[in-house]
């Protein structure tokens, strides 16, 4: 995120039309609730329309017959509900005794010894303290007491209650009407509504609000679809499974949690105290209750981390705590309705806030993904010199890919965005130090931890970190492989020679290199240039045994003398390959073309770079030709 991020959406320019925004949500809510309710239904119901035209049928004839099914669905669920509910109310009298025994056991356990407490509390004030506080409170109260003057409410008349339900009832069908018009209306003339919208848009935001809408609307059309499945086979079992363990009227509560499961978080653990009640009051014992209780967490654990993931992709979309903010926001501003409709809308919001930039600080607060790569991640996380987070996020990532990919995907970039702070003084010489504190712990720590898997020591932790951090590393290596970094004798296996200028940048690429080749089973050495062999090493005749040749990408400053490197190595190495691989570190230096002349190729990428060494050494037995 740049760093004027914060400052220009917090500014006054977004807080006002927000501010107006939500009064606009709160004062208007008689208005926008039923056109949203529409809107929500005609994105939920539109894949059914598409699937009707598709059919055959005409786009009026497959909006009504989608409407109609989905009302007739729903009133027959509402049908099927009432008559259980009939059934429940009429059962209730024969668990009236189960019921008053259950509330006695809990008073005894809660309400008793609270009470008994008391009284123990206040058997310790001693006799004359109360006496002598009654009597002043007595004679306080008769100069001071007002008289008490008693108002009687005007008893309600008969028909008041009829009154206010039929008001009520009244009110929701008129409510319920709005939205089924708004919905046909919606359903059959979508693409207008679309047309309409991208002209309010106007045309320079025309290819970004259709994306946007189209996002939405298939975001909305997918999460509906799964959660309506998901919760229809979540009340499902739980019908059977409170069936199988003997709690009367099942259905009704199966149906009762896969209803309230559409409310975030609140509606199961409603329907569990819902569930639990009953089982209370039907059971003369405790079993059934504690049997309910435990089969809905279990199930519900298993929908929510195993089902939902594999339904959903990997979730809606919706941070878990953007998930409960939002339903705190939409239930404050628009009631139960809101409660009920937070995560779609907040999910069209958020999809809409990665297309239009006015919505952007939706999308980064209330998104799964804060909005920032892996990479960035990792650096904020080594400049927060969080090491024991950083070794187990960096060896979850090593269970499913290689150090090479570690470092091309997320250790470099996360260099490259400390360097460009170091250039640009967003971070001093303290924090750089505090920087290849952690960096040299995190990389010794996760090539030693695989190391250590097939047998090598684990070294000692380093007490000094050099300026130079890839010399720094080197050390570290050579003090656990030894001066050479490995055997002079042996047997003639291959060498890959990762070669450098004596800079920090240079030198921890080529250590990073030698311990990703490591990894992959390759005997890497590294040195820094100029290298003067000593006699051991010249007799021992390892330069023999060299195929291949890495040298670090050169930087403007210092081109002429890497060219001039690179000559030497071709002079003493005449038979390896001479290679260089451009990193992300890298960008910023000189074109390939300047360098065309001195390398045999140019890489990308450590996980080509171990390819290429691979596969020649497969092709050519131990020896890479150039």
């Amino acid at each position: 995120m740049e760093p004027n991020l914060i400052r220009r959406h917090l500014s006054i320019r977004w807080l006002v039309p927000a501010t107006c925004a939500i009064a606009l949500l709160h004062f208007g809510r008689d208005v926008l609730q039923p056109m949203t309710v529409a809107g929500m239904l005609t994105l939920a119901i539109a894949p059914l329309v598409r699937r009707l035209r598709h059919l055959g049928l005409g786009r009026t004839a497959a909006t009504l017959a989608g409407v109609v099914l989905v009302a007739c669905t729903a009133v027959a669920a509402l049908l099927v509900l009432a008559y259980q509910l009939a059934q429940v109310a009429a059962d209730l009298p024969q668990y009236r005794a189960a019921i008053v025994d259950k509330i006695e056991q809990a008073r005894e356990h809660t309400v008793r010894p609270a009470e008994k407490l008391s009284a123990e509390l206040a058997a310790l004030v001693p006799l004359g303290d109360q006496a002598n506080g009654r009597r002043g409170a007595a004679g306080h109260a008769s100069v001071h007491e007002p008289k008490s003057v008693e108002v009687v409410p005007a008893p309600p008349s008969p028909g008041q209650p009829v009154s206010r339900l039929l008001g009520s009832a009244w009110h929701a069908a008129a409510a319920g009407g709005l939205v089924l018009v708004l919905l046909v209306f919606s359903l059959l003339d979508q693409d207008g509504l679309r047309d309409r919208l991208l002209r309010l848009a106007g045309r320079s935001e025309l290819a970004t609000t259709l994306q946007a809408l189209v996002d939405a609307a298939n975001g909305v059309s997918r999460f509906f679809v799964s959660q309506c499945t998901v919760n229809l086979c979540f009340g499902i079992v739980v019908g059977i499974t409170l069936w199988a363990l003997g709690l009367p009227h099942a259905a009704l509560f199966g149906a009762l949690a896969a209803s309230l499961r559409f409310v975030p978080y609140v509606g199961i653990l409603a329907a569990g105290g819902v569930i639990a009640g009953f089982a209370a009051a039907v059971d003369p014992g405790w079993s059934l209750m504690l049997a309910a209780l435990a089969l809905l967490v279990l199930l519900e654990l298993g929908v929510a981390y195993v089902v939902e993931p594999h339904v959903y992709g990997h979730s809606s979309g919706l941070a878990p705590v953007g998930i409960i903010v939002s339903a705190l926001f939409w239930s404050a501003v628009w009631g139960p309705v809101g409660l009920v409709l937070s995560t779609p809308l907040t999910l069209c919001l958020v999809v809409a806030g990665r297309h239009m930039r006015a919505l952007e600080p939706i999308t980064i607060f209330f998104a799964e993904s804060p909005g920032i790569t892996r990479a960035q991640r990792l650096y904020h996380g080594v400049f927060s010199g969080d090491l024991r987070e950083l070794e187990e996020d960096g060896r979850n990532y090593l269970r499913r890919r290689s150090f090479a990919s570690y470092c091309d995907h997320l250790l470099l970039p996360a260099a490259a965005l400390a360097a460009d702070d170091y250039r640009a003084k967003r971070i001093g010489e303290q924090q750089l130090q505090a920087l290849r504190l952690t960096l040299v712990g995190l990389v010794e720590s996760l090539t030693v931890a695989k190391a250590s898997r097939r047998g090598a020591r684990r070294p000692r932790a380093a007490t000094i970190v050099e300026a130079n951090l890839g010399a720094h590393l080197r050390l570290m290596r050579e003090a656990r492989l030894g001066r050479w970094q490995g055997p002079l004798e042996g047997p003639s296996a291959p060498i890959v020679l990762c070669a450098s200028l004596a800079s920090e940048r240079d030198e921890f690429e080529a250590e990073l290199l030698v311990r990703a080749l490591t990894e992959a089973g390759v005997d890497a050495r590294s040195v820094t240039l100029p290298h003067q062999p000593d006699p051991q090493e010249a007799e021992s005749g390892v330069a023999g045994r060299i195929t291949t040749v890495f040298a670090s990408y050169p930087e403007d400053a210092t081109l002429e003398q890497w060219r001039s490197a690179c000559r030497e190595l071709r002079s003493h190495l005449p038979r390896a390959v001479l290679a260089t691989v451009r990193l992300p570190l890298d960008l910023g230096g000189p074109d390939e073309k300047a360098i065309q002349g001195e390398v045999d190729l140019v890489l990308r990428s450590f996980a080509e770079a171990i390819a290429f060494v691979q596969a020649g050494t497969t092709a050519h037995g131990s020896h890479i030709s150039p």
